[in-house]
């Protein structure tokens, strides 16, 4: 599970937040650049949330008044809909350190932050803000991926036996990502 991986610090930094933080949120800046990484890296266009953002932009802008309509608005949500958010469940998680840490996510809430349109390109800044429940859950325990491994049936059973009060937290990470474009962009 990753013991040398670019984020394979993470796995240890949580266990002891698990052990020691008692329920309380974690964050880390790894986690951070991880999950900017993970969107400015995604280029495949159907489901990358920035891309599909950027697509929804260039068609949705008016260009010739420099602005981007409320009654476009449903373009975005679309594009989002459309979209497959920021998960850690790709093949080089499973060796980066991501897989084991965050693998699935519990939320994600994507803001345009601001849309800068001059002539015919725009820049807009687009936040992601994604929370992850670290622990197994029921569905988690029964899927062979984790229960092939007595880790993870120990860790399984560690959160939940009241002796120890090894307790579950969210997991919180943020970025902010810059989605550029020209009004003739194929």
């Amino acid at each position: 599970f990753s013991l040398y991986g670019s984020y394979s610090h993470l796995i240890e930094k949580m266990i002891t937040h698990m052990q020691n933080g008692n329920g309380t949120p974690f964050r880390d800046i790894s986690l951070d650049r991880a999950l900017k990484e993970h969107i400015i890296r995604d280029s495949s266009e159907k489901n990358s949330t920035r891309i599909l953002l950027s697509k929804a932009l260039r068609t949705g802008i008016e260009w010739e008044s420099k602005l981007f309509p409320v009654e476009n608005q449903d373009r975005l949500r679309k594009a989002i809909l459309e979209g497959r958010l920021p998960k850690f469940d790709r093949f080089q998680d499973n060796f980066n350190g991501m897989g084991i840490t965050i693998h699935d996510t519990r939320a994600t809430h994507i803001t345009i932050k601001s849309l800068q349109i001059d002539n015919d390109h725009y820049r807009a800044m687009v936040h992601y803000k994604v929370q992850d429940h670290f622990g197994l859950d029921n569905d988690d325990i029964l899927k062979a991926k984790f229960s092939q491994f007595h880790l993870f049936r120990i860790w399984f059973v560690l959160q939940r036996y009241n002796q120890f009060g090894f307790k579950p937290y969210m997991t919180n990470m943020e970025a902010t990502v810059d989605i550029t474009g020209d009004r003739n962009e194929i």
